[in-house]
């Protein structure tokens, strides 16, 4: 009886249970169907609220059973745009995103409360521009002052849920980037408070960080457990206790994170404690990983970065970073190397401050290792960069070999007994001629050098040097390279030198070998530099700097030869390589007399013939002035290559191709240079020049050229010149110009300028003379910049026709005078002058098939037109029509009188 009873208990609760399952499952199948579209319009309501960036998705579902038992309104293919700057490009896509509903508001109130966001297979992009402006401020925050609306949708996140997503955050006002792939995240917490603590547990693929282009973390794992204070107020991030893997590294993370109207607050630390060294370079960038694979690595290590302070980039503040790192005891082996590096210590402390480069501070207090009985100890203080203060002590004897082996230094074969030992403090001010107090000798015995860029080595390198300085200054700096030699393809190298006080540099120099510059280049290869040619010296340089710029040759004792085949030398003040194809130097004492010199710089070629003096104190000295003189000889010039350049650098994350500029050609300041220059053509700016002749002399940033002759469309032409660059973009210039019967029709087809200022010649034919004086400036493109030209001259003309010009078909049909049409004019001087942009000229009179005209008045460089003229009619001119020329060259109005409005000047506005 019992039994039965018990059995009718269970069947009876297995009753109600099942029922109770089934009603359970019906209202989670209906009660999406019920509530459904209310749910869909009241998240629209709020999305059309509360954001203010565009939202679109293809479909909406409610349902338990995407998130069970969540009930979700699961919005399919969601696409959110960003804020202003960014509302046309996406901020947000996924293919789906989950609003989790609270049921019981869903029942019992008004208010639909959301607590919970799902995102799967989702793409975050973040962007923030130059100015600071970023896309995520798509949230429309409350007002204070109104009440919100009972029926409203209400955002209390319990529950955020990121799953196989991706993460990009480019931010170019501080120049960081990074990408999270493979980007996981849990976040529980109530979010809906206005402070409440957020429990994370976040795990990414993939971490990617680039700082200025600069990877300093690249596909990274990264595991952890997250606990963050979050203030929605004051947008503000408390980073309380934050546990990191990033690969095998343990990382301790806390910190702040502020919101500012323009920008950030950052206070960050990241610390690892005690740590493995092989743990250590497992968060190194990946090229370090294949060479970790064969390492043995051993040791412990402390790492602290910190990051705290503003960054507003419209106020250019930025955040002070600071990097601690030490390791003990490492133990570093490659490969199985015999002899592994042993006691690595190292103790560095580095500061940014304002993340500015030249605040930067470095302080390697320590760092010491042995390879057997081998030995390395130095410290390094450095402060600054453009004057730094410098501390510095070095105590080694170390084999080369052996270190290059246990530390796998990649694409380089080094050997040597490498000695050194020494000490430099002190501050280094070239401006100044202060030099750190120092005392070091280096030396390296039977050195070897191989990369993979050439199959050769450089071999029996041995290097003998001392530097000393007691006080501090130029004048006290002594060094000593004696000797130093090496070999390369089987041809010795021998140098010596012994340099003292370099305030005036007293020298003792000898070098005497072959370098062949090609060869040597390959073995340092560079991309996109390429460099050939060879250099044999046989040298002996003594003397002193003082002696060399006062003139008292007979002290120095200068000798020796340098034959230089197919060197490419880069300069920069000129936009190409100039190649010296064959080049003797012969030098006796301060002067380099220059034999047998071919050369060549693009299309030009060079034969010259001289001699440079000052070289050696040119070469130290940054204010000497090199002297010389020469006879140049070149079948070819072309002169538009000489231009400088500028360089544009497209201002993105990531670095763009350079926007080359022409720019004027700009002549150092401390060249003193005479040529005698002889051309058979040179191309100038559209010009050709035949025959080219005349005395160029480069002194003080000038160009002078001096009874300079040449042929110009075949009329016999000379100039005296001066030009002057002043900037990259901007010249001057001065010339006087004699040009004898030129033919008007070939140089208004030919010549740009003359084109240009006359533009009147179009259809004349005939013959004339010209002399005339013109300055003024040119612009970038070493074209005429025409407000700022003045001159005077005169043209004349021997004997001219002038077809179907249109001022003087316009007087024509004006006078019913049909014999104007085409003047012929003959021995006439036309006196004119040039400021701002205004061509005035003088009155001059002509006389043609009975006509007596009389021309006098202003045209501009434009073309346009304020011409005077007396039309005196046959037989003798005595009665004439005054009339007034207006209008421009195309387009010219005749009115008979004698009055007009003047051309308005364009004055000069370039500084």
């Amino acid at each position: 009886m019992p039994n039965n009873k018990l059995k009718a208990v269970t069947l009876k609760t297995l009753k109600y249970i099942g029922i109770t399952i089934v009603v359970i499952l019906s209202l989670m199948f209906i009660t999406p169907f019920i509530f459904s579209e209310r749910i869909e319009q009241e998240i629209k309501k709020a999305a059309n609220a509360k954001l203010n960036a565009e939202l679109n998705y293809s479909d909406a579902k409610v349902s338990f059973f995407y998130h069970f038992p969540s009930l979700t309104l699961t919005l399919n293919d969601f696409k959110l745009n960003g804020s202003a700057p960014y509302k046309n490009e996406k901020f947000i896509t996924a293919k789906e995103v989950s609003f989790g509903i609270n049921v019981s508001s869903l029942i019992f109130s008004s208010t639909i409360e959301i607590d919970q966001i799902y995102l799967n297979h989702s793409f975050i992009n973040v962007k923030v521009n130059k100015n600071g402006e970023s896309n995520y401020n798509v949230y429309i925050a409350p007002k204070e002052t109104k009440k919100s609306d009972s029926s409203e949708t209400a955002l209390k996140l319990e529950k955020i849920e990121i799953k196989n997503s991706q993460i990009v955050y480019d931010d170019q006002s501080t120049y960081i980037h990074f990408d999270a792939l493979g980007f996981n995240y849990l976040g529980n917490g109530d979010l809906s408070k206005d402070v409440f603590d957020l429990y994370s547990k976040a795990k990414i693929d993939r971490l990617n960080i680039i700082y200025g282009n600069v990877p300093y973390l690249m596909n990274k794992k990264v595991d952890g457990d997250l606990i963050t204070k979050v203030n929605v107020n004051s947008l503000s991030f408390v980073f309380e206790q934050n546990d990191l893997k990033i690969n095998k590294l343990p990382v301790d993370f806390k910190g702040k994170f502020d919101f500012l109207k323009d920008g950030y607050n950052i206070d960050f630390i990241v610390k690892s404690t005690d740590s493995n060294l092989e743990d250590l370079f497992t968060a190194f960038p990946p090229k370090y990983i294949t060479w970790l694979k064969k390492t043995e690595l051993k040791g412990k290590t402390d790492l602290l970065l910190t990051l705290k302070g503003e960054y507003i980039a419209s106020k250019k503040k930025a955040p002070n970073l600071n990097l601690d790192l030490k390791i003990r005891d490492g133990f570093v082996n490659y490969d199985k190397s015999k002899f592994p590096v042993s006691n690595l210590n190292l103790d560095l402390s580095t500061q940014l401050p304002s993340l500015n480069p030249d605040l930067l501070i470095v302080d390697a207090k320590n760092l010491s290792l042995n390879i057997a009985a081998d030995y390395l100890k130095t410290k390094l203080y450095v402060k600054g960069i453009h004057n730094p203060q410098i501390e510095a002590t070095l105590n080694t004897k170390i084999d080369l070999e052996k270190l290059n082996r246990a530390l796998g230094i990649p694409d380089i074969e080094l050997k040597g007994i490498l000695t050194g030992e020494g000490t430099a403090k002190g501050k280094y001010d070239s401006q100044n001629h202060i030099f750190p107090v120092t005392n070091a000798t280096i030396n390296l015995k039977n050195g070897y050098l191989k990369t993979k860029y050439y199959p050769n080595p450089i071999t029996n390198i041995n290097i003998v040097s001392k530097v000393t300085n007691q006080k501090g200054t130029f004048s006290d700096l002594k060094v000593t390279i004696k000797p130093t030699q090496f070999t390369f393809e089987g041809k010795p190298v021998f140098v010596e030198a012994d340099l003292n006080n370099f305030d005036d540099l007293t020298y003792d120099i000898k070098a005497k070998g072959t370098l062949d510059i090609s060869r040597i280049y390959k073995v340092f290869s560079q991309k996109g530099l390429d460099i050939d040619g060879s250099i044999k010296a046989d040298l002996a340089l003594k003397g002193k700097q003082s002696d060399a710029e006062k003139g008292n040759y007979s002290k120095l004792h200068n000798k020796g030869t340098l034959e230089l085949r197919n060197i490419l030398v880069a300069s920069e003040y000129l936009p190409k390589s100039f190649l010296i194809k064959e080049g003797i130097f012969k030098i006796n004492q301060d002067k380099m007399t220059f034999n047998r010199f071919l050369a060549a710089y693009g299309q030009s070629d060079f034969k010259m013939n001289g001699y440079l003096q000052n070289v050696f104190n040119f070469i130290t000295s940054k204010n000497s002035v090199l002297r010389g003189a020469f006879t140049l000889n070149s079948k070819y010039v072309n002169a538009d290559e000489f231009m400088s350049s500028t360089t544009k650098m497209a201002a993105t994350t990531t670095a763009a191709p350079s926007e080359l500029e022409t720019g004027v050609i700009l002549i150092p300041s401390n060249f003193d240079l005479r040529f005698q220059a002889n051309a058979q053509k040179v191309n100038f700016n559209g010009l050709t020049l035949n025959d080219a002749k005349g005395a160029l002399q480069m002194k003080n940033s000038k160009l002078n050229m001096q009874n300079t002759g040449f042929n110009l469309i075949g009329c016999a032409v000379t100039m005296n010149a001066k030009y002057k660059g002043i900037t990259p973009k901007k010249a001057q210039f001065e010339y006087e110009i004699k040009a004898s019967d030129f033919d008007v029709k070939r140089a208004y087809n030919e010549i740009k300028i003359f084109r240009e200022m006359a533009s009147a010649a179009e259809k004349a034919q005939g013959t004339i003379s010209l002399d005339y004086k013109l300055k003024g400036k040119l612009n970038g493109k070493m074209e005429p910049v025409y407000p700022s030209l003045v001159g005077n001259g005169v043209v004349s003309i021997k004997d001219i026709k002038l077809y179907g010009m249109k001022m003087f078909n316009a007087v024509s049909k004006k006078t019913s005078h049909e014999g104007i049409k085409n003047p012929e004019i003959s021995k006439v001087d036309i006196k004119s002058s040039i400021k701002n942009n205004i061509i005035t000229i003088e009155r001059f009179k002509f006389k043609f098939a009975g006509f007596r005209p009389r021309i006098e008045g202003k045209t501009s460089l434009d073309g346009k037109l304020n011409l005077k003229m007396r039309l005196g009619l046959p037989p003798l001119g005595i009665f004439g029509v005054p009339l007034v020329i207006t209008g421009n060259k195309d387009n010219p109005k005749i009115k008979i009188g004698r009055k007009s409005d003047e051309l308005e000047e364009t004055k000069d506005t370039i500084d």
